[in-house]
């Protein structure tokens, strides 16, 4: 079963590809639905890197639990006629909570120039899911989804970090 979401977001496209490889803006996307903690000492890497596997335990308002997910991390990149479509992949896999029953985990993010306004981009999110309570899972995720997809829009202003400097900066 497929969710899908496609928008153009108020950002340039790097500034969209950096904020997929930062573990914080991922977080603040589902803020303040659910939280997404470490499971590992270490803590939460500064960004995903392909080949990373991150467990990591998500909550709910209130720090219910609602599980651990296993993210692990892989990029590919596609040249089309008009620009180049970068595709960050999570292929990780629910391992307890009410998703830990699904045995298909596939959430692409594909991040492009919008056409015709390059300061914008392309945002093209995928969700694959499968198991025996994926029909039944679907709806959540899709309005879950929803809300991502309402955060993406509200946040991808910020996630611009370019700087206009000042033409006599005070020292």
């Amino acid at each position: 079963m497929r969710i899908l979401l496609k928008l153009v977001i108020d950002c340039d496209a790097d500034a969209a590809w950096r904020a997929v490889h930062s573990p914080r803006a991922v977080a603040e996307l589902y803020g303040p639905l659910l939280d997404l903690a470490p499971l590992e000492p270490k803590g939460l890497p500064t960004t995903w890197a392909p080949g990373d596997d991150i467990p990591v335990q998500l909550s709910a308002i209130g720090g219910v639990p609602m599980g651990r997910q296993l993210i692990h991390m892989s990029e590919r990149f596609v040249d089309e006629p008009d620009d180049r479509v970068r595709i960050f992949r999570d292929s990780g896999i629910p391992l307890t909570g009410p998703l830990a029953s699904l045995d298909v985990w596939d959430h692409q993010m594909a991040v492009s120039p919008a056409p015709g306004d390059p300061a914008k981009t392309l945002w093209r999110d995928r969700l694959v899911i499968g198991g025996p309570t994926a029909p039944l899972l679907w709806p959540v995720l899709w309005t879950v989804w929803q809300w991502r997809a309402a955060r993406i829009a509200a946040l991808a202003p910020s996630w611009a970090y370019d700087l206009e400097l000042d033409a006599d900066p005070v020292i």
